[in-house]
């Protein structure tokens, strides 16, 4: 397909604009000695062309989207309606800040203190700051409050442990706010943390535990008051990566658990776009001894007419600042708050629900042709092994590849590492049963295909634009001179 610089044909113009006697001079030395390089096509070239290219794309709105840990599940246009509006949409971020500029957008700060409390009911924490602009930012902004706490109290706490099964920005984020990681293993039989090696590794060093429950294999840890319990006993607080959220809502608060601290994801769990680098939203949640620490400005409500405003940044002397501009990604948090209105305590369970037998359905039904390495009842996501296929020379990258050419968005492949050959698949409550059927046929062909004809899936994909690429050379040597 051409470049839309390709398509340029000179003297072609998308719109003309009527000429104005009211001219206004430029000195020269601001003036353009070279015309811009801009591409000259008529309306319907520009149209064409990008409508072409978004037919290139995929998404959840074209198909099952089973990327594993990402919860890509189908967005309510709805949502994208009232984000939309004016009244929301027009609004600048400095009126709240202005004397008496909080009287003219009290439905955007009801929206953020709204959302905030609605956040404190489903994870059981008590304060929540809306400021991070994805998840790993959320996972900073936890490690921040947690160091700033331990020093408020004059404690030198330096180590954050990890599970090996953990997101991979867990030990980013940890290390990124000064901390020193180290690694819980876990226990191979049970595809959970390993509760005994916690206790050996855990020290009075230690500052926090950051751990996914349901974590990365699609597990639920029974455990977790015993592990808060293990941790508090060192002075060391608990993190929740909330990555995994949808699928306990409504089963399981982390914050009546002994976790501490956890970010939770809007655009995973609470059907807002997510992909594409983004927009993303990763509010963090504290229990009420680290409220204090949280970032300003806070908005709170002022008297019994429920009128809100920004509380003066005095009144927080031990917050660690800033973390993001104003209230974090507003529309996102718009669209979020909308979408827990509109489903309820009950909808949210039932969300949870939904997401767990279907992910259960798409394991029993592939455990014929793809071996499990934890093949007990999962929770919203399941690990597959194609570590029966790569003896045949057949790698879940091929599956992943061929499965572009069958009409679906591959699983995440190679995650978590602990698993050979992993396949992480993720349906989603979104998707019926005719969905998942036609993904678990795919998969099951595939699997035959690997078994009679493996060579055929090593060119995968074969349908689309572009076919099967060196993605490490891609990353490592990028050319970008002709853009």
């Amino acid at each position: 397909m051409q470049t839309i610089f390709e398509k340029s044909t000179p003297g072609r113009k998308g719109v003309t604009l009527p000429k104005h006697d009211d001219t206004i001079a430029i000195p020269d030395r601001y003036r353009r000695t070279q015309p811009l390089n801009l591409c000259e096509l008529s309306e319907p070239d520009v149209v064409r062309h990008f409508t072409a290219l978004s037919r290139m794309n995929f998404g959840v709105d074209d198909n099952l989207y089973p990327l594993g840990s990402c919860t890509m599940k189908y967005n309510p246009k709805v949502c994208e309606r009232i984000a939309a509006l004016s009244g929301f949409s027009s609004i600048h971020p400095m009126t709240a800040q202005l004397s008496g500029g909080h009287k003219r957008v009290q439905g955007a700060l009801a929206v953020v203190h709204g959302l905030e409390r609605l956040l404190c009911n489903v994870t059981g924490m008590d304060a929540f700051t809306l400021q991070p602009l994805a998840g790993a930012h959320g996972e900073l902004t936890g490690m921040m409050l947690i160091a700033a706490y331990h020093r408020k109290k004059g404690a030198d706490k330096r180590v954050v442990l990890i599970p090996d099964e953990a997101h991979g920005t867990n030990p980013a984020s940890a290390a990124a706010a000064g901390f020193t990681v180290r690694t819980v293993p876990t226990d191979p039989k049970s595809g959970l943390l390993d509760v005994e090696k916690l206790r050996e590794i855990i020290g009075d060093d230690t500052a926090a535990l950051m751990m996914t429950n349901p974590n990365t294999l699609g597990l639920f840890n029974p455990r977790v008051a015993e592990i808060a319990e293990i941790v508090r006993s060192r002075g060391a607080l608990l993190y929740c990566d909330g990555a995994n959220l949808n699928a306990v809502m409504g089963k399981f608060r982390p914050g009546d658990c002994g976790f501490d601290v956890m970010h939770v994801n809007l655009h995973k769990t609470f059907a807002t776009p997510h992909g594409g680098g983004g927009p993303g939203s990763g509010p963090v949640g504290v229990k009420a001894f680290l409220e204090p620490f949280l970032p300003i400005p806070r908005v709170v409500r002022v008297d019994a007419d429920d009128d809100y405003a920004l509380a003066p940044n005095a009144d927080y002397p031990d917050t660690i600042g800033p973390v993001a501009p104003f209230y974090g990604n507003f529309s996102v948090c718009l669209k979020a708050y909308a979408y827990i209105l509109m489903m309820g305590g009950k909808g949210l369970l039932e969300v949870s629900e939904q997401a767990v037998l279907n992910a259960n359905y798409v394991m029993r039904s592939l455990l014929e042709h793809y071996d499990a390495p934890y093949p007990k009842t999962c929770m919203h996501e399941c690990v597959l092994s194609a570590s029966r296929q790569a003896e045949a020379g057949v790698k879940a990258v091929d599956i992943a590849k061929a499965l572009i050419d069958k009409g679906f968005h591959p699983p995440t492949v190679y995650f978590p590492l602990i698993v050979k050959e992993a396949l992480m698949i993720e349906p989603t409550e979104t998707e019926g049963k005719e969905s998942l059927d036609a993904f678990i046929g795919a998969m099951a062909e595939i699997a035959g295909v690997a078994a009679s004809d493996p060579k055929s899936l090593h060119a995968c994909p074969v349908t689309t634009p572009v076919g099967r690429l060196d993605e490490t050379k891609a990353a490592r040597a990028m050319d970008v001179a002709a853009v």
